[in-house]
């Protein structure tokens, strides 16, 4: 049992502020949920809509399959009607816009009209929360809590609220009371209703980070707008750089002077960090970079979804260095993954890229409080009583790992650091066998480092006769779609990648000599991981499932793709 809801409209009437009152209110009730948004790159104007799907425990992904449609304007209906269940029903202004006669579905509510009674038309969004909560059978109350809190510092804001919001209650309740009936609550429980940014910044706050440098780019900026919020009541310091170049560079310098760092961008910023990201490897200076991905080239579709830049991080940077790639699969998994990031860069004193995509960063989700007793804080510096005088910041080393001490520990001894290739000391060279030595130093961290890298998620039947293999945000979608395929009777199971370089393959080795058929499935246009997995095991992918047209998977895509190969 369940409800799924999609409000839109224009960019620019309150659909964020619907779903996020709704969102929150469902949460403190008990109930699951996944909300998520497909917006256009503008601000006001053009179609955007989100989805709202209701459980007893937090669903894994939306669905088309609409119940409730609130259409700010009449392109949302045309839009969206043919996915309109039969018993489902439509709100909408008839101030606005009319529906077709034949349409029986219809719940009108003056949005507009009513707002203005209660004090503004700008509450028209809080007027249609009301209406849907008479829907669900959910009483205001639940809401006007949210109100006060939301306006406590604006005088008389939360009572016009909520007279909206009760407006719209009474309005809709004439036409449809809790005609939908809400899933049983799963249990009594605090969660959290937090999107995926917001995870990645909690994240890493709590893993130590106290320096983030980085020029604004969607979908990252919201790990830049969390930390900047959270600056002043933490000792984490926050940098708007005047592009993408100078916040890696800010990065590192704040690295090499001794504190966890970050920068965060998407892909067009990541390409003008790609040289930064070589003097990372240079120096041996730990970074964590997270690059939330969307699709390219160039300012491609800056608001959508896509999985482009896989080939593109692993093999970034002029030279070769060491590097550790993981990504972003489920709220409950990034928060401690991103952790592990800022460990392996400490530990090997490497950059270390982090994948996200827009479907991740902007999607909430109904999640237990995070565990931050799980989560590491392991410098892996020397200080003067440890380190050989004099100090040789690359020192050679069986592993590769050369004592790293922050600069101004021991009196007297200098931490050389030069994007030159350098001795042990430090010092720039040009002789062939130093030159030799210090490139086998740095490559021989991948053996240790392929070691710390986690194998994929096995979901599904164990003896699975097909096996859909993932990575990243799909990770939701693909459980869903393998939960759908083993109820029509088929033996499926999916195997998900969350840490991508290097290549974990022991499992999918095991499993891939005992199924019929291997799928891989990717948002984007040539099947990126498959092409890795090939070139690093030889295994080549029986089929590919990809989607590229900025917008994620939904499960029926997949499982009509697995069907046809039956």
């Amino acid at each position: 049992m369940e409800i799924n809801i999609l409000i839109g409209g224009a960019a620019g009437q309150g659909m964020d502020t619907v779903m996020n009152l709704l969102g929150k209110a469902l949460v403190r009730e008990g109930y699951g949920l996944i909300y998520t948004k497909d917006y256009m790159s503008r601000v006001r104007g053009g179609h955007n809509f989100s989805r709202l799907r209701i459980a007893s425990g937090t669903p894994w992904t939306t669905i088309e399959a609409i119940d409730i449609l609130v259409a700010l304007n009449e392109e949302t209906y045309k839009t969206h009607k043919d996915n309109l269940l039969p018993t489902g029903r439509v709100i909408y202004d008839p101030g606005l816009f009319l529906l077709p006669d034949h349409e029986k579905r219809a719940v009108p509510v003056e949005l507009e009209k009513l707002a203005k009674e209660a004090g503004g038309a700008i509450m028209a969004n809080t007027v249609a929360v009301g209406a849907l909560l008479v829907l669900i059978g959910l009483p205001p109350v639940a809401v006007e809590k949210l109100l006060h809190e939301v306006f406590s510092s604006k005088k008389g804001v939360a009572e016009q609220n909520i007279k909206a919001l009760k407006k719209g209650y009474e309005a809709a309740a004439e036409y449809c009371s809790a005609c939908f009936v809400l899933p049983p609550k799963e249990r009594q429980s605090k969660r959290l209703f937090i999107e995926g940014n917001q995870v990645l910044g909690m994240a890493a706050l709590a893993s130590g980070c106290r320096f983030l440098s980085a020029y604004p780019m969607t979908p990252a900026t919201g790990i830049l707008n969390y930390l900047a919020a959270k600056s002043k009541s933490y000792p984490v310091v926050v940098e708007q750089a005047e592009d993408e170049i100078a916040a890696i560079n800010m990065a590192l310098g704040a690295s090499y002077a001794g504190v966890r760092a970050l920068t965060v961008t998407s892909g067009g910023g990541f390409s003008l960090m790609v040289e930064g990201l070589s003097l990372a490897g240079m120096t041996e200076t730990p970074l964590v970079v997270v690059v939330a991905m969307r699709p390219g080239p160039a300012t491609g579709l800056p608001t959508r979804s896509e999985q482009g830049d896989l080939s593109f991080v692993l093999h970034a940077g002029h030279g070769e260095f060491p590097r550790a790639v993981l990504s972003a699969t489920s709220h409950e998994d990034a928060f401690y993954r991103l952790n592990k990031a800022f460990e392996l860069a400490d530990r090997f004193q490497i950059p270390v890229i982090f994948l996200s995509d827009q479907n991740f960063a902007d999607t909430h989700r109904s999640v237990e409080p995070f565990d931050f007793s799980r989560l590491g804080y392991n410098r892996h510096l020397v200080g003067e009583k440890d380190i050989q005088k004099p100090y040789r910041r690359y020192l050679l080393t069986e592993d590769g790992i050369s004592p790293r001490m922050i600069p101004g520990v021991a009196e007297g001894e200098v931490v050389l650091v030069d994007s030159d290739e350098h001795d042990e000391k430090g010092h720039i060279i040009e002789d062939a066998a130093t030159r030799v030595r210090m490139v086998n130093k740095r490559m021989n961290k991948l053996t240790a480092l392929a070691e710390e890298m986690d194998e994929p998620d096995l979901y599904g039947d164990p003896h699975p006769q097909k096996l859909l293999v993932g990575w990243g945000s799909n990770y939701g979608v693909l459980r869903e779609a393998v939960n759908n395929l083993a109820a029509l009777g088929v033996k499926v199971a999916l195997l998900h990648f969350s840490d991508l370089w290097p290549l974990p393959q022991k499992r999918l080795l095991e499993l891939a000599g005992r199924v019929k058929q291997l799928y891989c499935v990717e948002n984007n246009a040539t099947g990126q991981l498959a092409a890795l997995i090939r070139r690093e095991t030889g295994l080549a992918i029986d089929r590919l499932i990809l989607k590229y047209d900025g917008r994620p998977f939904m499960p029926h895509e997949i499982v009509g793709e697995v069907e046809k190969n039956a």
